[in-house]
């Protein structure tokens, strides 16, 4: 089997220096590997391209065979990584809650424990006769969400 934290090890070493940053690293039983990396300005191939050639340095086929795939996070992707999140601020998320609610709103703060979302919600006020869409701050904690990613809007 792979080790993991050796795997994890060369990643890192082939990526210090740049601006990307580890999303996941699965090893699967069959020793299928899956690394997904993101950064700030995005994942370009060379970069893939330098990160599987490092780990194919390290690892050597002939002494345990593996299937290696080295890609970017998905831009459907649920966020996975705090990185993640900071790369986002300022872009429309969708969030599911562990209670199950589902909203939408634009992600404006990240801290170490909770990130805050600017949700558009219906406020009325007093003496006024029709209540109006106002962006109200929510802070959610990062275990309070089933799935926070990127929104889509092709408007």
């Amino acid at each position: 089997m792979i080790d993991k934290d050796l795997l994890v090890k060369t990643v890192e070493e082939a990526i210090k220096g740049t601006d990307l940053f580890i999303v996941d690293i699965v090893v699967k039983p069959d020793n299928n590997i899956i690394v997904e990396l993101d950064s700030a300005n995005g994942v370009d191939i060379d970069s893939c391209v330098a990160i599987n050639r490092k780990i194919e340095s390290v690892f050597d086929r002939d002494v345990e065979d593996y299937q290696l795939e080295v890609g970017s996070a998905g831009l459907t992707s649920p966020f996975k990584v705090k990185a993640q999140y900071d790369k986002n601020i300022g872009n429309e998320v969708e969030i599911l809650t562990r209670a199950g609610r589902k909203l939408s709103g634009r992600l404006v703060e990240t801290g170490d424990e909770t990130f805050t979302v600017e949700v558009p919600t219906k406020v009325k006020h007093e003496g006024a006769k029709r209540p109006v869409i106002e962006l109200v701050p929510e802070t959610f904690a990062y275990g309070d969400c089933k799935s926070v990613k990127y929104k889509i809007d092709f408007k």
